[in-house]
């Protein structure tokens, strides 16, 4: 799926092109995880609008012919947005998927909550940080040693989670992930409380958590599993994430198309 990769960047180009007229215009850039299967879609470059001279147009209701020019771009994105097969994806929830979703539009984050044993599970998920390139070769990074799968990660896309198994009296663990793909990185865990006090921020709370014992850095990432953070659940979220991206877009340029055109 490479629509996320393309639309960002052909219309970044075209307003460049089109406001070159003291000033410039930047749209963010996203792309898709490598590790999504290829889907038919429309293709960006197909939909990639030329830029027509500004003395084409007339400034119509008293509006610069920049902002003329502006709309019929963000026009021709919406319509290719529209078009791709994303936006309005209804993505299956694995069978034995043990969270309920909260999903607000206009947000980019979903919360996930279920309860385990007298516990409170909940995990924040935020947008994913995409990067483009070759999907990696799982083979070649099981001999991979930690040095080198850091580098290798920095080349894969991610999702952040933060993740709170909370007890009945409200005090719990917090942990601060970051899942790439069919793998769960631990970045820190703490001591989480219903209230902090000044006394409870300047507590000791642990050593950093890559400085753990191996076998205890083990235990916590079991811990986290038993309480539904598998493999499973991580690669859902990611095609789930990327397909909110894509519907938050949508509605980004159509939100965006209604500021020019007051």
């Amino acid at each position: 799926m490479v629509f996320a990769i393309l639309r960002r960047v052909s219309l970044s180009g075209s307003l460049l092109a089109s406001v070159a007229v003291n000033k410039s215009f930047k749209i963010p850039l996203s792309a898709f995880f490598q590790s999504q299967p290829t889907r038919s879609h429309l293709s960006r470059e197909s939909c990639t609008v030329l830029p027509v001279p500004v003395s084409n147009f007339s400034s119509k209701a008293n509006k610069p012919a920049s902002d003329s020019e502006l709309l019929r771009v963000i026009d021709a994105e919406i319509k290719c947005a529209e078009d791709c097969d994303d936006h309005d994806r209804v993505e299956e929830i694995p069978e034995g998927f043990p969270f309920e979703f909260q999903n607000e539009k206009g947000k980019n984050t979903i919360t996930l909550k279920r309860s385990y044993h007298g516990e409170k599970i909940e995990v924040l998920v935020s947008m994913p940080s995409l990067v483009t390139g070759e999907e990696p070769e799982h083979d070649r990074r099981a001999g991979l040693n930690d040095e080198e799968s850091k580098k290798e990660r920095a080349n894969q896309s991610s999702i952040p989670l933060t993740i709170n198994a909370t007890k009945n009296e409200g005090h719990g663990l917090e942990f601060c992930c970051t899942a790439y793909p069919d793998e769960l990185v631990i970045d820190s865990m703490s001591f989480k409380e219903t209230k902090e006090s000044d006394e409870q921020m300047l507590a000791y709370q642990g050593p950093d958590f890559s400085d753990l014992d191996e076998n205890l850095q083990k235990s916590f990432y079991k811990y986290l599993e038993l309480r539904g953070i598998s493999a499973m659940t991580t690669n859902f979220l990611h095609e789930y994430m990327i397909n909110k991206d894509s519907r938050e877009y949508l509605l980004w340029l159509r939100d965006l198309k209604k500021l020019i055109e007051k």
